[in-house]
């Protein structure tokens, strides 16, 4: 089965409609103050508003209230929101079943208790003292193997030359990028895009 690949970070129309151009199955959309790459909800309802169907758009939010995010999600129309925070499982329920789980995987202890949640999919990221994603940096990837019966998706320093050996070695439902395919923060470039579509969908 081809990986599917979501393009995060998405702040304008133009990187959003060169994504899906390019073959990207989904979009992410970040809602954290604290995020250079943080999207107002009127921009990112405009963007998902142009797209074509079948493209999945996902909310990034970052220990924010239940209602908050419903709130925003309504407003925005993303289909699926990811909960990149400290988030508890109750939280998850609650926005069950439209939510993503994204875990900061530290070391072995980061990936053990999570059938205590019940996401659609566990998104694996690189832990990061400083920001919650988006940094860039790497995981070790063996450490996927300990998710089972939920979708994996793989985050977390992927670029357009790794990103083929991440799939070959992991084989996760689906990749997951936003620094590895910028110019500057919220900017992609377009060949970095295209490259990493094109790399992703190629492994296997």
């Amino acid at each position: 089965m081809t990986v599917r690949v979501k393009i995060c970070g998405i702040t304008n129309l133009r990187d959003a409609h060169r994504a899906v151009g390019y073959g990207a199955d989904a979009l992410g959309f970040v809602f954290y103050d604290k995020s250079p790459r943080k999207v107002s909800v009127v921009m990112a309802r405009k963007i998902i508003k142009s797209l074509p169907p079948f493209v999945v758009t996902v909310g990034l939010f970052v220990n924010e209230t239940i209602d908050r995010v419903q709130e925003i999600r309504r407003e925005s129309g993303v289909d699926l929101v990811q909960l990149h925070g400290d988030e508890s499982p109750e939280m998850v329920s609650a926005l069950s079943p439209y939510v993503i789980k994204a875990v900061r995987v530290k070391g072995a202890e980061s990936v053990t208790g999570l059938n205590l949640y019940q996401p659609r999919a566990f998104l694996l990221d690189a832990y990061s003292d400083h920001a919650y994603g988006g940094t860039g940096r790497s995981f070790d990837w063996s450490l996927s193997q300990w998710v089972e019966d939920v979708p994996v998706i793989l985050a977390g320093g992927l670029t357009p030359e790794n990103v083929t050996a991440a799939v070959a070695q992991v084989k996760p439902y689906g990749v997951d990028v936003s620094s590895g395919v910028e110019a500057a923060p919220g900017d992609k470039d377009p060949v970095k895009l295209k490259t990493f579509i094109e790399n992703a969908k190629g492994a296997g």
